[in-house]
């Protein structure tokens, strides 16, 4: 059984950086992103943690879990957005008191992602992978990026449709947004191993493959458990996008995950869109999908609407998912059951 949070349009949004704070020279851009909130309707609570950052994370962890749990226990707030990732969240998954949390959407992605999948993976929650704060301060929204609102506003037992891209973002720009903060410059195209057109169904799980290969071995990372007491044994249709490896690193992950179990009873895997698929040799991110399709023999679709070239689908863990690709262009139907 998965619960689902549900995001009303007078919501509270809780803004709390559990991985990285903010330095003082951006914090212009939380401030946009706040006053962006406000002017659509949300009022926003915002913690101590989002104005610093020091030693590679915004505060010590436990000060950073201390503010985590008391938003995640607050039942006025019904949405947890961090400014943005960092490096290191998992220092206080070990922190956080599951028992108590009251449930609410968090959403973020890259190493937010880590405290994503754990929570689904211990309380069977639904959590969101999706846009960060910062990324939302623009004047608008691209049409991808602003879907996250009608995903978080979709009822339990009902479904929400989203598309591939037109465009995505090929490097980032920080000195010159744009009215949606991003650059959409290149055109999108959804491909598979060794195929054209690809239907995959499944309950999604998935994040940055970086930080949640960290997971593997702890109590915050068991996929059984979680597959045995939240969703019937039901198959699992994974989603990652790749912030920093390069493809034997990648491999290596991978791989990692397969003797660990994680694809055990997998309908397929999505990857996303990386500028870090940096070749080791002649060894090509093609070779990597390819091998892994072969090994599990189930889809891989690769360059999809996820990770650090925006923009970015909403992707709920927990929730079951229908994965359509045909002709370079992809449809992702997510259903609250």
């Amino acid at each position: 059984m998965i619960t689902y949070p549900l995001l009303k349009n007078d919501a509270t949004i809780g803004l709390t950086a559990p991985s990285s704070g903010v330095p003082e020279e951006l914090h212009g851009m939380v401030k946009q992103s706040i006053v962006k909130m406000e002017s659509k309707g949300y009022s926003v609570k915002c913690g101590e943690t989002v104005w610093t950052q020091h030693k590679a994370k915004s505060s010590p962890a436990q000060k950073r879990a201390t503010e985590l749990n008391q938003m995640l226990q607050d039942e006025k707030i019904s949405l947890i957005i961090p400014p943005w990732g960092g490096q290191l969240l998992i220092e206080i998954l070990d922190l956080i008191d599951y028992e108590n949390i009251k449930t609410k959407w968090l959403l973020g992605y890259s190493d937010i992602s880590v405290l994503l999948l754990a929570l689904t993976l211990k309380t069977g929650i639904a959590t969101a992978h999706g846009t960060n704060l910062v990324d939302l301060r623009g004047e608008y929204s691209d049409s991808t990026t602003a879907q996250w609102e009608s995903v978080l506003s979709t009822k339990e037992g009902s479904s929400v449709t989203q598309h591939s891209s037109q465009h995505y973002q090929k490097e980032w720009n920080h000195d010159n947004p744009s009215p949606t903060i991003f650059h959409l410059t290149e055109p999108t195209v959804w491909k598979a191993a060794g195929k054209q057109d690809v239907k995959i169904n499944g309950r999604l799980l998935g994040g940055c493959i970086d930080v949640i290969r960290h997971l593997i071995g702890t109590p915050y990372g068991n996929i059984a458990d979680f597959r045995e007491k939240h969703i019937k044994n039901e198959p699992i249709l994974w989603y990652f996008e790749n912030c920093e490896l390069n493809t034997a690193d990648l491999r290596r992950s991978l791989v990692q995950m397969k003797l660990a179990g994680w694809f055990d009873h997998s309908s397929g895997i999505l990857f996303g869109r990386s500028d870090s698929n940096t070749p080791v040799g002649d060894y090509t991110i093609e070779d990597v999908y390819q091998e892994l399709s072969d090994e599990l023999q189930i889809p891989i679709v690769y360059d999809i609407d996820c990770g650090h070239q925006p923009p970015q689908i909403t992707f709920i863990n927990g929730a079951h998912g229908e994965v359509e690709v045909s002709g370079g262009k992809g449809k992702v139907i997510q259903t609250f059951k």
